[in-house]
Formats: structure tokens, C-alpha cells, sequence
């Protein structure tokens, strides 16, 4: 972390200085405002963290509540959400709270005693290695607690406006502010009074009974499973010897899933309550909390459980369905005119609860959409970028309700009708990629290149997430993972992989950095506005081949030595070597040719070029950022 550029600072260097609309931001809610995000559940809280990082953007978000939420009903945070907490400055924190999970364990019929259960199969829960973050449990209210106090130390000063409930919408072209919002306040004195505001944009976060969904006109469709789970959050005496371990149950009586909680004691049951009969009509949501714990407890069987506190427990049914669109924008209306509203999370898809996906997903909705909403609001990329949004999250969302519906079906089926077809723990091993959350692979667009070049970094696929490794960083001689550095400030990130030159001298790293510093052609120059940090929207580092013992940092060019800040001072943190004991190089498939990684704002990989191929580096931009006036 690097905070004294500007000066020296002494107190909390997480609170960064108040700037543009962060400066005497209105305590109330104002009658007119850039971006309105409705909801502060996962969506829209890392979409105003990502947008407090964007000061000259107005931007409110609001949420019918009286304050924070204390009881979330989400809980499981996959690796690829730990790499984003990392992004937002408190994956450490978090962890050091959480339940960390390491095992998954697999309990079945005891083929000797059908009627008792015992544990058939252990699995590691990253089994092949694909992330250096954890898999945690923690209470959904303590991820939203993390990203609004971001939100909040960062230079917009973003905090939620408690107690508006959003009613309706419409967008009124050729307005400054063309979406006109119906709000009604909720509890004390102005219970019941409604209130127009006007914003530019507007984020639906607001659930999966989304008001704003429903104002543009969008759809759920899909279907139900008909099957209910019961979800309980306990405290309890048992003798199962795997409380504290993640397990997937099924005995004759039925299945469970157990998850343990943070804090030593806790642990969240998911209890299989049968088939729905048609026309059940929601009936079975009223099922009593004291049969659930009952049917848990035969399920259990030879295992007892002694329930002494309950902390929260419901009753669902298993459905997956998708939004027909993300946006504002009309099937009729596609390339005619730009989105203006957005929905994101449970308002545009849902699912199950035991595949530990819904925050998770909703989290990377929101993260997707805020720096887009960010460039085009700041000026620095044309509103078509907006686009984007809905193309992308819609597939991602698709391939994540294919995914719930096998393991929901594996989940609920009894142990005879798995005979001889691929069990949980088979089905779990075999798709650990896809619920950490790196399957996520973006299709060709504007933000995402073809993989003309793929083979000069194989193990940067293009579409998909950075992943990490670790360099030696040669300014301190400190290994430091490289994707560490990728903070949500907004910023792209151009890696330089160098050839087999050596520092300073001449050769394809010298002159692309020289082309990068000069050329008008680059994108650099093209688009860095020109009163700001040279590194303030392209983040350029280099990754040199041989040993940081024998280099020199002034011998590196001056693309990766900027000088920041108020001071000029200079950026330490950009030039890198492979380090032995981890090759960075080896590890990601790296052509010892060299080769560029352009990497976007959401940290997902755009590009892959050769280190001379400048022409298609410089146009790769064309078509999604404005240049510089």
C-alpha cells in the first residue's frame, strides 16, 4: 500500500482524502444525482464501493431499511470473491473472521446398517490448486459492513440513505437527468410520503420481488424444482463428529447439506423437506420450524442433535430463473438507444442457496457494471460501453442456473436413484472450477479480444480472470503476488512480460515502453487526461526474466518508474522479476518471447499481444475509451 505521495500521513491510510462530490456531500437525499443504486445487498454495495472510487460521479444508494442489515440470510464466499475483497483492500480482514473451509466430506447409508449414515468420501475444496484464497463462511451483513465502510473512506464518501423504498420509474428522454424515480419514505414521521428524484442511471439491486425489474418491463422466467429445503442457522450440542467440517448428507430419511459458521459454535443446516405437491401453493414456506429440526435429527441418525438456540431459519423452494434482459433497453430498441436503468443480482436471476453462489455472482454483477457506469459518467468511455453489461452477465447467469440445477438435483436425490450415476462427491471434484468462480469466460467484444495471440500466455486466458502468481518485486527484493496490486481503483493494467533482455538494455521492452511514454499514439497519451498521474487509468508493469539480485531499478524505463502525486514523487511498485522460487513465467505459460496482458478495471484478462505488436495495442482502445481533450 502506498499512501504518502501526497504528503505524509500518520493516521488510518484506508481513508483516503475527500474529493469532488466526496467534498460537503448532501446528508440528505438530494432531488437530483448521477447514478441511484436501490439496494444495499450485495450488488449494490461493491457497485457503490467500486463507484466511490470514481469522486466526480454523484452517487446515492438507498435501501428500504431502517439501517445496516445484522442478519444475512447468504453466507459462502468463493475464492474468486476473496481475490475481489482483495481488490477492495479487506480480503485479510475478512478471513481472519471467517470460517475458512478446507475439507469437504461426503456421508452416505452405512451399506451394513442402511438406516445410519457414515462418511464415504473426503475431498480437499480446492482440489486442483486454482486460487491461493480461501473458500469462507461469513455472515452476509459483515460483507456488506466491509464494502460500505470502503465506500465510505473513499474519495466520494458514499454512504446509504436508510429508509427510502423505491415505488417506480421512467426514463424521460432528452432530460440532464432522464430517470424519473418514485420513492416512498418508510417508518418515523414521513412514513408513507412519496418523492420524485431524478438520476441519470439507475442499478436495481433490489432482490429477486425487484420493483425496479418490474418497472422496466423485464421478466422472470423459468422453473421450479419442486422440492423445498429447510435452512436453519444453529447453535447445538452433537456428538456428528463433522460439525465443524462442510459435509453433504444423504440418508434414507433424506439429505442435508452442513455448513459450519464463523465463530466456533455456529452452523447452518440446509434440511431436505421432500417433494412440493402441486398446488401446494407456498404451503409448504409455513412448515414449522420444530419439524424441520426433527427431520434433521433423523437424517442424522445413529448422530444426535441437541438444538439450544436458533439464529435465523426459513423455508424456500428450489427455483431457477433468469431476467430476459438486464437493462432498460427493448428488444426493438437494441442499437436505437443506450440503457439507462440496470437490474443486477437476485433481480435478474435466481437459483438455489446450496451451491454458494448468489452473493457471489450478484457481487461480480455489480463490480462489472460500476466502473462502466464510472468511465462513461467521467467521460471517459462513449455510453455504448453500457452495452456490455447486460451481454455479458446474462451468459455468466445462464451457465450459473445450469450449474445449480445438476447439484440441487444430486442434492435432493435419494440415495437408490444415485446408483450407479455420479455421486456428490464426484459431481464436486469434477466442477470445483465453476463455484469457486472462475469459469467466467467473457466472449469477444469490445472489451475482450480474440485469441489470435492466446499461446504467448496460455495460462492468462483471454475472457477469463488474472490469476495471480508470484514475482519478486525488485525495488525492496519482496515476493509479492502480482495480482495482489490490482486494487478497484478503476484503473486498467498493462503488464509487460519482458523477452530474455536484460534491464536497460536495448530491445522490444525498451522500445515499447519509449513508444508507451511518447508516441501519440499511445494509449498512455491518448488518454490519460492531461492534468492527472501519468499511471491514473493505465497501471503499467514490467515483469523481467532474469535475477533481481543483478538489476538495477534505474536502469528499468521511465513507463514503469512514474512520478505520482502532488510531490512527483516516484512509484516503486512496477518493476518486477520472475522469482525462482515461483516462476511466474513457468507458471502462466509465459513465452520467454515476452509478451502484453491488458487486464480491465474487473480484473478480467482483455488482451494478449506480442511486445511489438504497438499498432493493435494502440487500437484496442479505440472502441472503448474516448481520447483526452
Amino acid at each position: 500500500m502506498q499512501f504518502h505521495h501526497n504528503g505524509y500521513v500518520s493516521a488510518d491510510p484506508r481513508k483516503q482524502p475527500a474529493a469532488g462530490t466526496g467534498i460537503d456531500r448532501p446528508k440528505q437525499l438530494p432531488d437530483q444525482m448521477d447514478v441511484l443504486v436501490v439496494g444495499t445487498g450485495p450488488a449494490g454495495i461493491i457497485a457503490a464501493a467500486q463507484l466511490s472510487q470514481f469522486p466526480q460521479v454523484h452517487t446515492r444508494i438507498i435501501d428500504r431499511r431502517p439501517s445496516r442489515l445484522e442478519i444475512g440470510q447468504a453466507d459462502g464466499i468463493q475464492s474468486r470473491t476473496v481475490e475481489t475483497f482483495q481488490a477492495f483492500g479487506f480480503a485479510e480482514r475478512i478471513t481472519s473472521e471467517a470460517y475458512i473451509i478446507k475439507e469437504t466430506t461426503f456421508w452416505n447409508p452405512d451399506p451394513e446398517n442402511p438406516e445410519c449414515i457414515m462418511r464415504t468420501d473426503r475431498t480437499p475444496d480446492d482440489p486442483t490448486g486454482v486460487s491461493e484464497f480461501p473458500h469462507l463462511v461469513v455472515n452476509q451483513a459483515r460483507v456488506i459492513d466491509y464494502f460500505a465502510e470502503y465506500a465510505y473512506n473513499s474519495p466520494a464518501r458514499i454512504t446509504p440513505d436508510f429508509g427510502w423504498e423505491f415505488k417506480e420509474l421512467v426514463v424521460e428522454d432528452g432530460q440532464e437527468y432522464p430517470v424519473k424515480v418514485t420513492l416512498l419514505a418508510c417508518g418515523g414521521e414521513a412514513a408513507g410520503l412519496e418523492r420524485v428524484v431524478r438520476a441519470k442511471y439507475v442499478v436495481g439491486a433490489d432482490g429477486a420481488r425487484s420493483n425496479v425489474r418490474r418497472s422496466i418491463g423485464a421478466k422472470l422466467s423459468g422453473d421450479k424444482a419442486n422440492h423445498a429445503w429447510g435452512v436453519m442457522d444453529t447453535l447445538a450440542l452433537t456428538d456428528f463428529p463433522d460439525v465443524r467440517t462442510k459435509c453433504a448428507i444423504h440418508s434414507g430419511a433424506g439429505s442435508i447439506l452442513l455448513i459450519p459458521r464463523e465463530g466456533g459454535q455456529l452452523f447452518r443446516l440446509y434440511v431436505d423437506l421432500g417433494e412440493v405437491p402441486e398446488g401446494d401453493n407456498g404451503k409448504v414456506r409455513e412448515t414449522p420450524l420444530e419439524e424441520i429440526i426433527q427431520r434433521a435429527k433423523a437424517i442424522l441418525n445413529p448422530y444426535t442433535l441437541d438444538v439450544k438456540d436458533i439464529a435465523w431459519h426459513s423455508v424456500y423452494e428450489v427455483g431457477h430463473r433468469l431476467a430476459d434482459r438486464f437493462d432498460d433497453v427493448a428488444p426493438d430498441e437494441t442499437c436505437i438507444r443506450e440503457p439507462r436503468v440496470f437490474i443486477t443480482g437476485d433481480a435478474c436471476h435466481t437459483h438455489s442457496a446450496k451451491a454458494g453462489q448468489g452473493m457471489n455472482v450478484s457481487m461480480q454483477d455489480g463490480f462489472n457494471l460500476a466502473w462502466k457506469l464510472g468511465y462513461v459518467l467521467t467521460g471517459r468511455s462513449p455510453q455504448s460501453l453500457l452495452r456490455t453489461y447486460s451481454t455479458e452477465r446474462k451468459m455468466i447467469a445462464r451457465d450459473l442456473i445450469d450449474f445449480d440445477k445438476q447439484w440441487s438435483s444430486i442434492m435432493a436425490a435419494t440415495p437408490e436413484a444415485l446408483q450407479g450415476q455420479e455421486g456428490a462427491a464426484e459431481f464436486y471434484v469434477r466442477t470445483a472450477e465453476f463455484p469457486a468462480g472462475f469459469m467466467t469466460e467473457y466472449a469477444p467484444s469490445v472489451l475482450t479480444a480474440v485469441h489470435e495471440h492466446q499461446d504467448l500466455a496460455a495460462g492468462f486466458p483471454i475472457g477469463k480472470r488474472f490469476r495471480s502468481s508470484e514475482v519478486m518485486r525488485v525495488a525492496d527484493a519482496s515476493p509479492r503476488h502480482l495480482g495482489h496490486h490490482h486494487r478497484a481503483d478503476g484503473r486498467y493494467r498493462i503488464y509487460v512480460f519482458a523477452d530474455r533482455a536484460r534491464i536497460g538494455e536495448p530491445g522490444k521492452v525498451a522500445t515499447l515502453a519509449n513508444w508507451l511514454l511518447e508516441s501519440n499514439e499511445s494509449p498512455v497519451r491518448r488518454f490519460t487526461p492531461q492534468d492527472a498521474d501519468l499511471d491514473s487509468l493505465f497501471d503499467v508493469k514490467v515483469i523481467y526474466q532474469q535475477d533481481y539480485a543483478s538489476m538495477n531499478i534505474n536502469d528499468a524505463p521511465k513507463i514503469f518508474r512514474p512520478n505520482v502525486g502532488e510531490l512527483g514523487l516516484m512509484d516503486y511498485e512496477k518493476v518486477y522479476a520472475a522469482w525462482e522460487s515461483s516462476d511466474i513465467f513457468e507458471e502462466r505459460q509465459i513465452s520467454r518471447e515476452g509478451a502484453i496482458i491488458i487486464v480491465r478495471p474487473d480484473m478480467y484478462v482483455s488482451h494478449v499481444l506480442p511486445l511489438d505488436s504497438i499498432q493493435d495495442l494502440a487500437g484496442f482502445f479505440d472502441d472503448v475509451l474516448v481520447p483526452r481533450i
